[in-house]
């Protein structure tokens, strides 16, 4: 019977749909939970490189499923986003249509490669009925504040009773600035003041930020939307802009989201990432006075020890101090430099090493020193860490010294005796110095000399704190999320305004749900799209949304206009996957404590700061507010690589519409051109199908070798540009969704991009026919016999169980692939058909290539699914080696090679080697002094 994919794939979809068998519910089995970061549903569709990852993920399901475990491997649709907006710009047709027919699409896409997803679980995060959960979190993050004594996120009631009775004395929680307030002067401020107070020390706040502004979308971007100063869509100008943003105080959890880093399976290099986009540092905040001016500003410094080294101080261009400081001289020159860099984004200037800056025009006094120190203004000082102003110390600092060098500004080496000069410095050790001193701690007036530079940072530290300079601190690099976009298309703030302050909508009245608009714009006037909402305003009373004319300040206030980023949808999705459908709360105890958290969570390398970081953070919230069981919400993580596309190239000559193939093409003037990927198999183009790819190619000609035209080929990023994008539809339907599941998998290592070529999938589809042949061979019906296997056949199975068992669990699938190939060949050299070695072997492949393991599962008579079988387990006892190879030398050279059994004594083993015939020409005429046998290796004769 022939291997005939297409019915058997689909009758096999229908049946595990007919029979809920991904369905999954709690039960007395031990769980274990498989997610994916789940996509966003574009327009284009799946290529060949996004199911990767859900691949692996859907052999680890199955896998675990097999092994008893109840599996919970569910599947939604990151909804919202600026790429359906701009359609909706660009076409007038509403967002939420094109994403429904999005996700349409790629669930039909989906569905053809025979994933065990669990469909019944499926969120949207544009259903209210999900971002009803997303509301209700930031609901609770905005009347919530962090305990730093207790390292735990708190009602806000509990510290307004605090101020009430206390003021500030004595309060250690997170907040954006400093204040100070007694408990009388709490109670006499207005509702207003103390909204604005407390404003200070909310989760979810709104606070003046930099950020991404891109004036033709009217919107705030994230820094993984611009690209070179532009918005990745679209292209438009992006300019740095303070703005008044909804933010989540992501910073309070800095240090439990680094020491949650030790409790995870997650690679180093992913925890190195997060490490260091946190960026945990000590040291000390020491204040500098203003010359001349009764002003001053605090610097945050690592080793305060090098403040004999200063030379000149830095504020960052968004600081608060340049306009204060700036002297009337300088100003026209201050007001270019930050025109300027408003064109560059936080990320380029992270990156960009170019030196670039201007002189405020004031001086800075030193507090160790007395000396005035220049301010200068430079985008490489970054607002938002530490204080947004540092000390140069360019003697021991490669972004300090690059700058000082370019200005001409004083380099003080710290060591007596140095000679400062491009050639003394290095980027780590600052001024290499050859005098006597060099090596030991700078000379100062703190008697500092001698020490180890943790001594002197201590005493430094010390010095600081006995005459009220500063203060002890540590800081972290993590900022803040933003957490507004002036757009249409994402989750509505529940939040209406009164007297100019935010306030949250009755819990009990969520979802509020988004509006319908006449533009998805901004308004003429500047307001985001959802100004153009006529419905939009709050009725206290009422508990509903009704008419913005009704709006009068008493008992109706206006709604939010900004919506959420795409986070926020994201940063909890898991949880709900847990109980979709509970419409009393994000996740009920019952299925919290029995999924507890993710297990397995496999994705791509681009979220390893933004996504992760994020929904870390809101996982430690919930897990404060009892919420989450786990505080950690991915236990072990899998960073999937990318697939790259094969490009394809044709030769035109110059000035003609003659292409010439490709080993010809060095004897003619071409012009190498991509074609597409869809219309060449095997490097060899289908020249009906290029003619009729575009109408200029209808009159083509050819130039070919031996009878083909033979394409160039490169492997590149897979783009729709590069003609190089392949439809996974495409290979279905040519090879089966078996086929492209499998090779996948076989073109490399899991967390390895490695480039898709089409020429290699022919051998894995003949593996499947192959296999269908120990099944069938060449008659119509099944061929399978109810024999006692032998012992070459039990070791090839056996062998194969062992390594697919340890590959799996180390995901190294690719060699699982290898491994199949090699027992079947084995099997099929020894024409084996026994029920009881081709039944474990359905069952080892039965997560791979699904659809072919059901079908001869029940075609072997069971009458359930294979997915609910029992993974089988190995017996090393048929692993042993029955057999020893030999290699037989006469004086240390190999001559051949002798199979003997495994347990021959060495005695037997020297025997039958001295006797074999194809020793005899070797020892004609020799006589044999010496035979050394090495047990299951070597038999070396020594002749003279």
């Amino acid at each position: 019977m022939e291997y005939n994919f297409r019915d058997i794939e689909k009758k096999w979809r229908e049946y595990w749909i007919a029979n809920k068998v991904y369905q999954v519910e709690i039960n007395e089995k031990p769980k274990y939970y498989v997610l994916d970061m789940f996509p966003y549903p574009s327009g284009a569709g799946l290529h060949v490189g996004h199911p990767l990852g859900y691949i692996a993920s859907d052999i680890y399901s199955r896998y675990k499923r097999l092994c008893g475990f109840n599996v919970l491997h569910p599947m939604g649709y990151d909804a919202y986003g600026l790429p359906a907006e701009q359609y909706a710009i660009q076409t007038g047709q509403h967002p939420a249509i094109t994403t429904v027919n999005n996700i349409n699409r790629y669930r039909e896409q989906l569905d053809k490669i025979g994933f065990s997803f669990d469909w019944n679980r499926e969120v949207r995060t544009c259903d209210p009925k999900y971002y009803h959960w997303t509301q209700w979190a930031f609901q609770k993050m905005f009347n919530s504040y962090y305990c730093n004594g207790c390292q735990k996120a708190q009602p806000i009631s509990k510290l307004i009773a605090y101020f009430e009775e206390k003021g500030t004395e004595g309060l250690d929680v997170a907040c954006s600035e400093e204040l100070s307030f007694t408990a009388e002067e709490w109670k006499a401020k207005s509702e207003k003041e103390q909204q604005e107070i407390l404003m200070n020390y909310r989760i979810a706040y709104l606070g003046e930020t930099m950020v991404n502004w891109c004036p033709q979308l009217g919107t705030v971007l994230a820094n993984d939307e611009v690209v070179d100063g532009v918005s990745e869509r679209g292209g438009y100008p992006v300019v740095q802009k303070k703005m008044r943003q909804w933010c989540l105080r992501v910073s309070a959890y800095a240090q439990r989201l680094l020491d949650g880093l030790e409790t995870v399976d997650w690679t180093d290099s992913l925890k190195e990432t997060q490490r260091n986009w946190i960026g945990r540092s000590e040291g000390t905040e020491v204040r500098f006075k203003v010359k001349d001016q009764d002003l001053e500003f605090t610097i945050f410094t690592t080793r305060a020890d090098t403040m004999f080294g200063v030379t000149f101080m830095v504020l960052a261009p968004e600081s608060e101090l340049v306009p204060l400081l700036t002297t009337e001289a300088q100003k026209a020159d201050v007001e270019a430099y930050l025109d300027r860099t408003k064109k560059r984004t936080e990320r380029e200037r992270i990156s960009d090493r170019r030196v670039t800056g201007v002189f405020s025009g004031s001086y800075a006094i030193n507090p160790f020193t007395g000396d005035a120190v220049p301010v200068w203004i430079s985008d490489y000082v970054l607002a938002g860490y530490g204080t947004g102003a540092i000390m140069a110390v360019p003697a021991h600092d490669s972004r300090d010294y690059a700058f000082a060098k370019h200005f001409n500004l004083p380099i003080i080496p710290l060591v007596e005796g140095c000679d400062v000069s491009e050639e003394s410095f290095d980027a780590k050790e600052g001024i290499v110095c050859n005098s006597p001193k060099a090596g030991v701690t700078p000379y100062c007036d703190l008697n500092l000399n001698g020490l180890t530079i943790k001594e002197a940072i201590a005493a430094t530290k010390k010095y600081v704190k006995e005459h009220q300079l500063g203060r002890v601190k540590v800081n972290f690099r993590l900022r803040d999320a933003i957490f507004s976009r002036q757009r249409y298309w994402g989750e509505p703030f529940p939040v209406y305004y009164k007297d100019g302050m935010p306030y949250m909508i009755d819990e009990s009245k969520l979802p509020l749900e988004l509006p319908e608009v006449a533009k998805f714009l901004p308004t003429e006037s500047g307001e985001p799209p959802l100004g153009h909402a006529t419905k939009w305003a709050w009725d206290v009373e009422k508990g509903e949304v009704v008419d913005n004319a009704l709006i009068d300040q008493k008992t109706v206030f206006p709604l939010e206009l900004n919506t959420m980023p795409g986070f926020a949808g994201s940063s909890a999705y898991y949880l709900r996957y847990m109980d979709p459908h509970n419409d009393k709360e994000l996740v009920s105890k019952e299925a919290d404590e029995y999924w507890q958290n993710v297990d397995l969570y496999v994705g791509g390398t681009e979220h390893a700061t933004g996504h992760l970081i994020y929904s870390r953070f809101w996982n430690k919230f919930l897990h404060d507010l009892g919420v989450s069981v786990k505080e950690e919400p991915f236990q072990k993580l899998i960073n999937q690589g990318m697939i790259q596309g094969r490009s394809n190239f044709v030769y035109r000559i110059k000035d003609t519409n003659t292409f010439v193939s490709f080993g010809l093409k060095d004897q003619y003037d071409v012009t190498p051109l991509h074609v597409d990927v869809n219309i060449v198999s095997n490097d060899i183009l289908d020249i009906e199908a290029f003619k009729n790819w575009r109408p200029e190619y209808n009159t083509a000609e050819f130039i070919l070798e031996d009878g083909k035209y033979v394409c160039g080929w490169a492997v590149e990023k897979m783009s729709k540009s590069m003609f190089n994008v392949v439809n996974p539809d495409v290979i279905v339907e040519k090879y089966g969704a078996d086929t492209l599941r499998l090779y996948e998998m076989f073109l490399g290592p899991i967390e390895q991009s490695k480039p898709w070529d089409t020429n290699g999938i022919d051998g894995v589809h003949r593996f499947l026919k192959k296999l269908w042949t120990l099944f069938y061979g060449t008659a119509d019906s099944l061929q399978v016999s109810n024999d006692e296997p032998k012992a070459e056949e039990l070791k090839s199975l056996h062998k194969l169980i062992k390594k697919v068992t340890f590959d799996i669990e180390h995901f190294s699938y690719n060699t699982s692939i290898s491994a199949f190939m090699i027992c079947v060949n084995e099997l099929s050299s020894l024409k084996c058909n026994k029920q009881a070695i081709l039944e474990p072997l359905v069952i080892l492949l039965a997560p791979f290539a699904p659809h072919v393991a059901e079908e001869l599962w029940h075609e072997l008579g069971h009458n359930t699914t294979v997915c609910d079988a029992q993974w089988p387990a190995y017996n090393e006892a048929y692993l042993v080696e029955n057999t020893a190879v030999y290699a037989i030398s006469f004086n240390g050279k190999v001559r051949y090679n002798l199979e003997l059994p495994a347990d021959m004594p060495k005695e037997e083993v020297e025997k039958t080697a001295l006797n074999h015939e194809n020793s005899a020409k070797w020892l004609e005429g020799k006589s044999v002094k010496k035979v050394i046998v090495v047990p299951k290796k070597i038999v070396n004769i020594v002749i003279g």
